[in-house]
């Protein structure tokens, strides 16, 4: 899932449409906060809250929060396990792979809203009919979602649907598909083209999460900020750009939080809510921090429960063993290291004429960019480096590969751009490199102007919002920008999709790369189950990818996180995005209260 570059962290990283306050259901009116809140916040601002468009990491989390799927991961077990969610089990699945048949949860209600007119405003309970109504969604192509990716080319029937639908230049819901049935209200069946190892990850993902026809059709344009789901909360205060909260919905179904764990769980606190009901927090404030400094400022002054630590404050912060100083300890602050599944990079736009058919011009900007500075400048040293797009812990990962263009090596690269036509940088023309606004992101880009200048080559820097920032990626728009990928799921597929040609923009494959022999292996890989025959093609895909460099591989980042000691119940989990349901706060052990 996409992220920006530089500020990120596994627990929270959580774009805009408007500026003007927008409401949920009913008129907001000011209320003495509950002890239970939970303060968290986003680095992006929020480009809108329906599921079809979350396809980066800070719109996901906000959806998640309401919306919910098929599918879920279980918050405690590590390796990552699947579990049901709106499921009543795991689906029983055919011998060949191709049939999956869900049982939907009874009784589960959307949340309470005026588009439900049948019913003055109460929420009406799931039905299989929904999942197979919001699947055709993702697949509309006047919605063009940003997740159809997903669905393309797997599931029986919807892309013929979807091809119908282009050439009668519109939707007709009422039709049939041959692979999503509701067999009763209740029964979801899906039917795959082929065995697929990843289409179960897709179900737990914040993208494919069911949505009601009555509140699309009733919010039209509008839905995206009028969400209506069978989650654990339910939006009250909407500001995208500033601010969010979020109330504990009144009709949730039943759900516990786990009864076990890993090894450790226990001894940490994390199974002390074992059993009791969800969510734990009776509300949650979002608030939007595009800077770092405020949100440092507003976690030291407990306003904020737990925050990453900026680049300019980890000195201050953390020791020279990597340690939390005894200022923050004597505080009861406390520090989470955790690795986490992701790769930044620096994109080449493969679209483009210019950098698109010049490898060797890409080849000489990958050597001189120097990302042993990058990890001191802004990481902290809480990375290594990466030599390909799959990090440690994923089958296909090779700690024995070394990237021949990542080694720094200005001679090398200014061999490379004489070869690629440009000598010194004679005769290039300036090369246009989006960016967003905030300081980090204006910092690194200099940086990378910088490097670049060292062998002749100048980098002209476009600036916008993050939203705005996506939306000219997804338009092609662009020579070059920086931008990172945190994986939806445990699979090594989920970082070589982003390059497979059928998912260029608007879709994941943002570089627009293209190569016949990758797409071959890539797709031969989908029908493979995890085994050694799919790991060595994965491998195979990498060193292709090496060579035609259409990204500068950057790093895989550590996350250090700080909490503070009335923030119960956080486990860094890099794929269950409604977390905070999990979360409480104990409001005695916060700064002037009663114990």
């Amino acid at each position: 899932m996409a992220k920006n570059l530089i500020q990120k962290n596994a627990f929270f990283l959580i774009l805009t449409l408007g500026t003007s306050l927008l409401f949920s259901g009913c008129t907001f009116k000011s209320k003495i906060e509950p002890p239970n809140t939970l303060h968290l916040f986003s680095i992006a601002k929020i480009k809108g809250l329906d599921p079809i468009y979350a396809d980066d990491l800070y719109s996901g989390t906000e959806v998640a929060r309401v919306y919910e799927g098929l599918l879920q991961y279980h918050y405690l077990k590590r390796p990552y396990v699947l579990i049901p969610n709106l499921s009543e089990s795991m689906p029983e699945i055919s011998p060949d792979g191709k049939t999956l048949t869900f049982q939907i949860k009874k009784g589960v209600l959307f949340q309470d809203n005026s588009c439900f007119k049948a019913t003055q405003g109460k929420g009406r309970e799931l039905k299989a009919e929904d999942f197979v109504y919001s699947f055709k969604l993702y697949a509309d192509p006047k919605l063009t979602s940003s997740s159809w990716w997903l669905f393309d080319g797997k599931i029986l029937g919807l892309n013929e649907w979807r091809d119908a639908a282009i050439k009668a230049d519109t939707s007709d819901y009422s039709l049939p598909i041959e692979g999503l049935k509701a067999l009763d209200h209740y029964t979801l069946q899906i039917k795959l083209k082929q065995r697929s190892t990843q289409f179960l990850f897709s179900l737990a993902m914040p993208n494919t999460a069911v949505v009601p026809r009555e509140a699309a059709e009733h919010y039209g344009k509008e839905f995206i900020n009028h969400p209506v789901g069978t989650g654990p909360f339910r939006l009250e205060e909407y500001n995208p750009s500033s601010k969010l909260i979020w109330i504990k919905n009144p009709t949730y179904r039943k759900e516990y939080y786990p009864s076990e764990g890993e090894p450790g769980d226990k001894a940490n606190g994390l199974l002390e809510d074992a059993g009791k009901e969800l969510p734990l927090a009776d509300q949650i404030a979002v608030t939007i921090h595009v800077e770092t400094q405020p949100q440092w400022l507003n976690f030291l002054a407990g306003k904020l429960d737990f925050s990453s630590i900026p680049k300019d404050n980890f000195a201050t912060a953390i020791t020279a063993s990597k340690e939390l100083n005894s200022e923050l300890t004597q505080k009861g602050i406390k520090l989470i290291k955790s690795p986490s599944a992701e790769v930044t990079h620096e994109t080449f736009n493969m679209a483009d004429p210019l950098i698109g058919k010049n490898k060797l011009l890409r080849q000489a900007l990958s050597l001189a960019h120097n990302q042993e500075k990058i990890n001191e400048l802004f990481y902290n040293f809480r990375s290594i480096n990466a030599q390909g797009p799959i990090p440690p812990g994923l089958s296909g990962y090779d700690p024995l590969i070394r990237n021949p263009y990542r080694i720094y090596n200005l001679e090398k690269a200014k061999e490379l751009l004489a070869k690629a036509g440009y000598p010194g940088g004679k005769g290039l023309p300036p090369i246009e490199y989006l960016n967003t606004a905030d300081s980090t992101a204006r910092q690194f880009a200099e940086f990378t102007q910088k490097s670049f200048s060292e062998i002749g080559v100048t980098l002209k820097v476009s600036t916008s919002s993050w939203p705005e920032f996506q939306g000219a990626i997804k338009n092609k728009k662009g020579q070059m920008w920086g931008f990172a990928w945190l994986a939806d799921y445990p699979d090594a597929e989920n970082f070589l999709q982003l390059f497979y040609s059928k998912n260029a923009s608007p879709g994941p494959n943002d570089s627009n790369y293209s190569n016949p022999d990758f797409d071959k292996l890539y797709e031969k890989s989908l029908t493979l189950t995890d085994n050694p025959e799919r790991t060595e093609i994965y491998k195979k895909m990498v060193k292709i990818l090496v060579e035609d460099s259409p990204w500068i591989f950057g790093a895989h980042r550590i996350t250090y996180t700080l909490t503070h000691p009335w923030i119960k119940n956080l486990k860094p989990n890099d794929f269950e995005h409604s977390k905070a349901k999990y979360y409480r706060v104990d409001p005695t052990l916060k700064p002037g209260n009663k114990k």
